[in-house]
């Protein structure tokens, strides 16, 4: 017999009935029930309940065993009772009588639980990540992660995509992130960098013409974390290829995610048909460039019905260039309460608050108040038809807007009886992000956001420039390294206006791939680059290699990629990308099991030609 095992403690069955069998795993739970102890046995696979009594030869060294002690036991398999099966683990027919046992690893008092899903705090979690991996939940993501990457190795793969790596250590280069820096040992005072993305390694790939690549890349940002965000490392499925337009992408890229969701959704499903959507109508319609298609919730532009309006704060606003007003409509939001505490998650997020109206049944409550009359008076005339009821507007903006004002405001947006409306205003980037935060919560609040599907949809036609409001000065408002819808032509006139083929696949209100066709000519390059400040010689010193290779034939060629951490995390369920990464840093990109960062010692500097500056 193998010396630790002859099966995985999911593998026997009633078929396994009187035969005698080596196990080895961790002791998952002890029950002690009055001269006969049960133990649940635990390995990768599964879990098998093994038992001894007293005329076991081995009952009191069992006695001493606790939880997560590595054990291997021998005994014979024997049938449960019908009273006794566990329909819920695949060996619940069976158990085993212990005859023989071996203690190969005992366990020191745990600092947290496996067994179950207990609460403890994350820097518990992730100091003893080692335990905290054995508990089932995250046991079976890190399983779904491993399973997911290999689906997508196998889906390239079947495309005709080549699998090759690219460097780890490499040059700085902007990437829109700081740069983990390495000093390099034989060059003193000169540093390597880890990569941010493969971006320029994958694009020469494709002057080499390898034409189809793919690779299940890391990439390394010095980021602040964010809860779908890691601060440090990341995985993404980066790839490329030439010869391809935008669409080609799209049909490359969609099928391999809408199968691999599919795949490993569970009962949620998936809606194969993906809208694309422009960056500027994102923006308007759902405050986010990721918009989460789930909730059906669209903003509108309502300024014409404020210009003039007795609602002065707006009426004002309006007066100046480039400010808007827009409304988040809010199907069945209409009551006060609502609205109020709608209202103080705006101030909460900065704002002076944000404007409403809801539209409620006429009561004789609200005719009393508005004709100065008693209410009995006021039910009388409702009853008698001599004031009409049916709907009115309520709240603040209501009475300040007027009537008709409002009721052209309840067309437009398509409301009803028990429905609101809420109201930002200015220059929209000043505002958009709380409004997309806000359609967000009311989606979810009032049970619009049916969270039983994944929605995908592709955001396109980025602009390649932005305006900085302050200083005038032109700059890259996305991915500078993007075809420039137009080209060379399109660069000639308002820069403002430049198009890039640019676009990003979002999924729940999450950015899932982020891609563009490349600008593969040198000239266009160097008018886009120097259209945002930079000369043709920085260019050459930031992005040298690139320039060379394009100097010698480079093909129209385009990708993208797609984070790893952040499918997996849609898939599973989770709101924090942490508990899909097997040994994730904390919030303060601290790595508390090995504890990284630490110092180096005066040696290592010595010999790097390093010096360490105290902070003040």
């Amino acid at each position: 017999m193998h010396a630790f095992r002859s099966h995985k403690c999911n593998a026997l069955t009633a078929k396994n009935v009187g035969e005698s069998v080596r196990l080895s795993g961790w002791v998952h739970r002890v029950r002690d029930h009055g001269g006969v102890l049960f133990i649940d046995l635990r390995d990768h696979y599964g879990i098998t309940q093994v038992l001894a009594d007293s005329d076991s030869p081995v009952f009191h060294e069992l006695e001493k065993v606790r939880s997560e002690w590595v054990i291997r036991i021998d005994g014979k398999v024997k049938a449960r009772g019908e009273d006794l099966v566990n329909p819920n683990i695949p060996t619940g027919e069976i158990e085993i009588y212990i005859e023989d046992m071996e203690v190969l690893g005992a366990a020191e008092e745990l600092p947290l639980q496996v067994f179950g899903e207990p609460d403890f705090p994350e820097e518990t979690r992730l100091k003893y990540r080692f335990l905290d991996l054995r508990r089932e939940s995250l046991h079976n993501r890190m399983m779904l992660r491993s399973n997911v990457v290999a689906s997508i190795r196998k889906r390239m793969a079947d495309q005709g995509f080549n699998e090759f790596q690219t460097p780890i250590i490499t040059a700085s280069s902007p990437e829109g992130a700081r740069d983990f820096l390495v000093p390099s040992r034989i060059h003193p005072g000169k540093f390597y960098a880890l990569p941010q993305a493969p971006q320029q390694f994958k694009q020469m790939m494709m002057v080499a013409g390898f034409d189809k690549y793919f690779q299940i890349a890391p990439c390394f940002r010095d980021e602040d974390p964010r809860a779908d965000r890691s601060p440090t490392d990341f995985y993404q499925l980066d790839m490329e290829m030439s010869f391809v337009t935008q669409q080609d992408v799209f049909d490359t890229i969609e099928p391999v995610l809408l199968d691999l969701f599919e795949e490993f959704g569970g009962e949620r499903t998936v809606n194969r048909t993906i809208p694309q959507i422009s960056y500027k109508d994102a923006a308007l319609w759902y405050g986010s460039d990721k918009p989460d298609l789930r909730n059906p919730i669209k903003m509108q532009v309502v300024s014409e019905h404020f210009k003039g309006s007795g609602f002065k704060i707006f009426a004002s606003l309006l007066e100046q260039d480039g400010t808007e007003v827009r409304a988040i409509p809010a199907p069945t939001g209409g009551s006060r309460k609502f609205c109020d505490r709608m209202n103080k998650f705006a101030q909460g997020e900065g704002l002076p608050g944000m404007g409403y109206i809801f539209w409620r049944e006429k009561t004789a409550d609200s005719v009393a108040q508005e004709l100065g009359i008693k209410v009995k008076e006021a039910q009388a005339m409702l009853k008698s038809g001599e004031v009409e009821g049916g709907m009115e507007a309520a709240g603040p903006l209501a009475k300040n807007i007027g009537p008709e004002r409002t009721e052209a405001i309840r067309q437009q947006l398509g409301l009803q009886v028990g429905d609101a409306a809420f109201f930002l205003g200015g220059k929209p980037k000043s505002f958009e992000a709380v409004a997309g935060r806000a359609r967000n919560i009311i989606g979810k609040e009032l049970g619009l956001t049916d969270e039983s599907k994944f929605e995908f949809c592709w955001v396109v036609d980025f602009p390649i420039f932005e305006k900085d409001d302050e200083s005038g000065k032109i700059d890259f408002e996305h991915n500078p390294f993007s075809m420039p819808q137009g080209g060379m032509e399109a660069l000639s006139g308002d820069p403002l206006k430049v198009l890039g083929y640019q676009y990003d696949l979002a999924c729940n209100g999450y950015e899932l791939v982020s891609g563009a066709i490349r600008n593969h000519k040198l000239e266009i390059m160097y008018k886009a680059f120097g259209i945002a400040g930079y000369g043709k010689e920085e260019v050459e010193k930031r992005f040298g290699g690139m320039v060379k290779a394009f100097k010698y034939g480079a093909p129209p060629h385009g990708g993208c990629a797609a984070g790893i951490d952040r499918i997996v995390m849609l898939l599973a369920d989770e709101d924090n990308i942490r508990e899909v990464i097997m040994f994730p840093m904390n919030q303060r990109a601290e790595d508390l099991m090995m504890e990284a960062p630490s110092e180096a010692t005066n040696e290592q500097l010595r010999e790097l030609g390093l010096r360490v500056i105290p902070q003040d």
